[in-house]
């Protein structure tokens, strides 16, 4: 875990690392199609919106499990846990911060990031780690 339990910085900004920290444990545990949503200006409810799509449910679980535990360590309680039986859409509350788990048809059928377009994407990714595709052609 990069973020340390007594971090200087204001409860925003520390919210803000643990929801790149919730997208990296997915990807390190081969969520996909991860998203991190900042919800500031659009709600007084959540700060940020983490998507994730698991293809299979013991992959979903172990997303689930990993980035609780990841959330624990940081010193982080979670304030609810639901669809884990599911395993359709499993949400993760952590007050500033919630987690969504989906499978892939279940991620299509809510399409969040649709519903909450106006959101601003948070690059989680350094540039070494993003994927290839993401380089774009010499335009010489």
């Amino acid at each position: 875990m990069t973020v340390s339990r007594q971090s200087a910085v204001d409860p925003r900004q520390r919210a803000r690392e643990l929801a790149i920290e919730c997208a990296r444990v997915a990807d390190e545990h081969r969520g996909e199609r991860i998203l991190v949503l900042d919800m500031t200006r659009l709600t007084p409810i959540v700060d940020y919106f983490v998507i994730v799509t698991g293809s299979t449910r013991r992959r979903i679980h172990t997303i689930v499990e990993e980035i609780d535990r990841a959330m624990e360590q940081a010193g982080q309680r979670r304030l609810g846990l639901e669809g884990y039986d599911s395993s359709r859409w499993v949400l993760l509350d952590y007050g500033d911060i919630v987690v969504h788990v989906f499978d892939p048809e279940a991620r299509e059928y809510y399409d969040l990031e649709n519903l909450w377009a106006d959101a601003p994407r948070i690059e989680w990714q350094s540039a070494a780690e993003r994927p290839a595709t993401d380089v774009q052609p010499d335009a010489s």
